[in-house]
């Protein structure tokens, strides 16, 4: 997933950047507990960075569109800043091996190999399709209100939390209320696998504005202890 688009120094990034990372749709059912998805749900990515999700869903008939500051590239750039961020990911998660489990993917080879794949048909599917993916970034997103049945936030808000800070969470998480009438969000831990101090004020700003919100467990865990999604509902009113 990516954030604020910025240029990538040829040197290597920075751990806590948020860089172009793509998974693909079984993850994301893993993420969002997507099971029970009704074929006509109308679906945001929002943050959506190079995953697969919207290319394989729509295959699929399920209409989804992608946002994301990324977009604004050409798929060129896209792979260059693909590339640019493969070594330093991969070496991060190696040198870390033992905050992570692996029981889906094995090692860091097979994990690799699941990105890339999900990348190239990102990268396929981003060439052909380009009316799916708009070039847009929380807290401001160009969509109507209640525009969507659902919006995904997968590995931006809450693990960036270092490079986001309190108020954007708190804003961002408002935008993504007013374009879907369900929003869910994983994970809810930082770089370092803990739980982000910005989901403390998220879920009070929530209360507030009598949104009903849950922390509900999820299949998934590939950080240790980030295995839980951020689930937030517009009442029957």
């Amino acid at each position: 997933m990516t954030g604020a688009l910025t240029p990538l120094p040829a040197a290597g990034l920075a751990i806590d950047e948020a860089v172009p990372w793509g998974r693909n749709r079984v993850e994301y059912g893993a993420f969002f507990d997507l099971a029970s998805l009704a074929p006509a749900t109308r679906i945001l990515d929002c943050a959506a960075g190079p995953s697969c999700f919207t290319a394989e869903m729509c295959a699929l008939g399920t209409p989804v569109v992608a946002a994301d500051p990324l977009y604004r590239l050409s798929r060129a750039e896209i792979k260059l800043r693909i590339e640019l961020g493969r070594e330093k990911i991969m070496a991060a998660v190696r040198a870390g091996r033992e905050r992570f489990v692996w029981d889906v993917y094995g090692t860091p080879e097979a994990l690799e190999a699941t990105r890339l794949s999900a990348m190239k048909l990102f990268l396929e599917d981003f060439e052909e399709r380009a009316g799916r993916y708009v070039a847009a970034a929380l807290p401001e997103l160009p969509f109507e209100d209640r525009a969507f049945d659902l919006a995904l936030v997968s590995h931006f808000l809450f693990l960036y939390g270092i490079r986001f800070d309190r108020d954007f969470h708190l804003a961002g998480v408002r935008e993504l209320c007013r374009v879907a009438r369900e929003v869910r969000i994983f994970p809810l831990v930082d770089l370092h696998g803990l739980r982000s101090p910005h989901l403390a004020p998220v879920l009070a700003m929530l209360a507030a504005a009598g949104l009903a919100a849950e922390v509900s467990e999820v299949s998934y865990e590939f950080q240790k202890g980030g295995n839980r999604m951020l689930r937030i509902r517009h009442d029957a009113a």
